[in-house]
């Protein structure tokens, strides 16, 4: 319990020292990745059952190579999908809105190295340290956030791409 509450007081540390701007990119950062593991659980787990239904729903046809046959495989294929790309563009625009909100620290922090400036006068290093603190830190973290985002929101494209690819192999258009 002591390890946790110390752990705790540390990250609160670490937020302070990079402003709200940088609680922000942390609440922001913790949304994106509760979406990608969304998106996870869905691909790893949910999508099996989803894949075997529309496959049992197309092998109950009794013909499948009419015009009709063939718009409904295609709307079988769009809605799993559209299951698939669910939540993947709201996850890239968390990623995009990483490096936006590290930006906007920046500039808050410089605004606040300024102001020290004006007041004191001066260009006393230990007055401006927080100032540039709260400049830089945001910046790594919506970087670093971002990052981890990109290399998600591709591995959950190129997810998509294959299943959808491999949903269209699962619905043959003729009997065989």
């Amino acid at each position: 319990m002591i390890l946790f509450i110390e752990m705790m007081n540390r990250i609160q540390e670490f937020l302070d020292t990079g402003g709200l701007v940088l609680s922000v990119i942390a609440a922001v950062i913790c949304l994106m990745w509760l979406l990608i593991f969304e998106r996870l659980f869905f691909y790893l787990h949910s999508y099996k059952t989803v894949k075997e239904n529309i496959i049992k729903s197309w092998f109950k046809r009794p013909e499948r190579n009419s015009w009709n046959a063939q718009h409904i495989r295609i709307a079988h294929i769009s809605r799993a999908t559209e299951m698939l790309k669910t939540n993947v563009t709201l996850i890239q625009c968390l990623v995009v809105l990483c490096p936006l909100l590290g930006l906007m620290g920046t500039v808050t922090g410089m605004i606040e190295v300024f102001d020290v400036m004006a007041i004191s006068g001066s260009g006393n290093a230990r007055s401006m340290a927080s100032g540039v603190s709260r400049a830089t830190i945001p910046t790594m973290a919506g970087m670093v956030g971002s990052l981890s985002g990109v290399f998600m929101v591709t591995w959950l494209q190129r997810k998509t791409k294959r299943r959808t690819e491999q949903m269209e192999d699962s619905l043959p258009m003729a009997h065989q």
